[in-house]
C-alpha cells in the first residue's frame, strides 16, 4: 500500500510504500496526489519512502510503477528516494538521467536529511 506522508511544504508529495504496493495504489493514492499538487503548484517535488516494512510490488504494481516512470516529470523539481533496498537505489541511479528532475537516494536513517533536501528552497 501506498500511504501519503503529512506535514510537508504543500508544493511536495510525500509518499511511504508499506507492504506489498499494489496497481490500486497509484489510481487511488499516489495519481490523484501528484494531480492536485499541480493544479496548485507549477513545479512540484517528491519523496518516496521505502521503508522495512515495504515488501514489493505486485506484478502489476511494477507496470503502474513503469507508467509513472514515464511520466512527464518536467513539472518536478526534485525526487528524493528513500530505500536501504540496494535495487531500488541502483535501478533510480540507473535511470535518474531519464528524468529531468534533479533526483536523489538517501538510506532510511538519512530520512531527515532527505526530507530537507526535496524542501529547501
Amino acid at each position: 500500500m501506498i500511504r501519503l506522508l503529512t506535514d510537508l511544504p504543500d508544493d511536495v508529495v510525500g509518499f511511504e510504500a508499506i507492504g506489498e504496493v499494489e496497481a490500486s495504489d497509484y489510481t487511488t493514492v499516489l495519481d490523484p496526489a501528484i494531480d492536485e499538487a499541480l493544479a496548485r503548484h507549477e513545479r512540484i517535488r517528491l519523496l518516496y519512502v521505502l521503508g522495512e516494512e515495504f515488501t514489493g510490488y505486485s506484478g502489476a504494481a511494477m507496470w503502474e510503477d513503469a507508467v509513472v516512470g514515464t511520466r512527464d516529470f518536467s513539472r518536478c523539481e526534485r525526487i528524493a528516494v528513500v530505500s536501504d533496498t540496494e535495487w531500488v537505489r541502483h535501478g533510480v541511479n540507473a535511470f535518474a538521467w531519464f528524468v529531468p528532475s534533479r533526483i536523489k537516494t538517501f538510506g532510511l536513517g538519512e530520512r531527515a536529511q532527505a526530507r530537507a533536501w526535496v524542501s529547501e528552497r
